[in-house]
């Protein structure tokens, strides 16, 4: 396991360790733990793409055209379903983690940061 924050890439060819996630693009296997996530395919590409860009903002259009292979055309919100498809599994996995963070108008960010979860008293 490596900390908050941390990319290794030293796991096996295009290993990506990003907190307590690990992602083998090779195998299309994610997991957290040691437990596997169930991903489509779609969602699969794009927690790739982001993990391999951890801490930095990547733009919609960039996302659309590594995962897609295609560009995207105005007016398509499917980045924006997707991302909240796999922020859902992700969420529903390790729910005292937070990974992928919006930044309005410039695109999306990876980056693991453990919730600030309040509990009533």
């Amino acid at each position: 396991m490596t900390l908050a924050g941390e990319t290794r890439h030293d796991g096996g060819p295009d290993v990506l360790r990003v907190g307590v996630l690990e992602v083998r693009p090779a195998e299309g296997l994610a997991t957290a733990g040691g437990r596997a996530i169930r991903l489509s395919v779609r969602e699969f590409g794009l927690l790739t793409e982001l993990a391999r860009s951890e801490g930095r903002i990547v733009r919609r259009e960039d996302l659309y055209e590594r995962v897609w292979g295609a560009p995207l055309r105005d007016g398509d919100r499917t980045v924006d379903v997707y991302v909240r498809k796999l922020r859902v599994k992700l969420e529903r996995t390790l729910p005292q983690w937070r990974f992928i963070h919006t930044h309005v108008g410039f695109g999306y960010r990876f980056a693991p940061e453990r919730s600030q979860v309040l509990h009533p008293d």
